[in-house]
């Protein structure tokens, strides 16, 4: 790394929003058309090479998710549309003129929710690996069934690139605690039904925003068919698979990642 070039610690500031329903935390980096990202059910893992990639033409935002990591929880939400409520008053102030929402798996599950509730904030919309809707064939993989070590790897597409991620060994404690955590509120929100909601479907006609529905070509968390479903729901909806990863498309592919989102926001 030159000196021209910033360190991840370097390349984003740390913020709080303080809302009446409890406070949520947030990372920001880069500058230009803003991009919120919504991450997975495990937490947020902090500032990563995707980021930095989009930083560079855009203002990436990274919330942790009402009720993970530093965010307040609200023990009242039952349903990932409650979250979705919340993120909707979270954009309401930190982009008031609106964003791309990148949604990450149980995070595509809110962006979705989110889309449905009111489009007016969402300039485009990616939805990666997105839960929410009841596969036609197969299972969303359930996590509560699994240690998180087993779920996390699975995420991947194949052990060899999980090691390659996080390594052979177990997890650092604070890894384990993030994951722990936020399993604790993913159950909250996303059991009986697991990870969908029959009630999301009939909704996303309405959704105009152009969406790009990205899939890893080895995802084993939620079935490829769900990508299809999407895209036969919305009216505006293209997909885009990834080889060579799996359910964390975002990690074991970040370049390609990166480019796909820049690609779809400038057309």
């Amino acid at each position: 790394m030159s000196d021209s070039e910033p360190s991840h610690s370097e390349a984003y500031t740390e913020h709080e929003l303080d809302l009446p329903t409890g406070t949520i935390k947030y990372l920001s980096g880069g500058s230009g058309p803003p991009i919120v990202v919504f991450h997975h059910s495990w937490g947020n893992p902090g500032w990563l090479d995707y980021h930095d990639a989009l930083a560079a033409t855009h203002q990436v935002i990274m919330p942790d998710l009402p009720g993970w990591g530093g965010s307040a929880r609200p023990v009242w939400a039952r349903d990932p549309r409650d979250i979705a409520i919340l993120m909707r008053h979270f954009l309401d102030r930190v982009v008031p003129d609106g964003a791309t929402i990148v949604g990450l798996g149980f995070g595509g599950f809110v962006a979705a929710e989110l889309a449905t509730i009111g489009s007016d904030r969402l300039h485009h919309l990616v939805l990666v690996g997105a839960a929410g809707l009841k596969p036609d064939e197969g299972e969303i993989a359930d996590q509560m069934m699994v240690s998180h070590r087993q779920y996390i790897e699975e995420s991947f597409r194949d052990k060899d690139a999980y090691e390659a991620y996080l390594g052979a060994e177990e997890p650092p404690p604070e890894v384990s605690q993030l994951w722990d955590f936020s399993r604790e509120m993913t159950a909250r929100v996303t059991w009986k039904p697991y990870m969908f909601n029959r009630r999301l479907a009939p909704l996303l006609g309405n959704v105009e925003t152009s969406t790009l529905i990205v899939w890893g070509e080895a995802d084993h968390i939620v079935p490829r068919i769900c990508a299809d479903q999407y895209a036969e729901a919305l009216p505006n909806a293209t997909i885009e698979s990834v080889a060579d990863a799996g359910h964390v498309v975002e990690l074991e592919q970040p370049t390609a990642f990166a480019s796909l989102i820049r690609n779809f926001v400038s057309q």
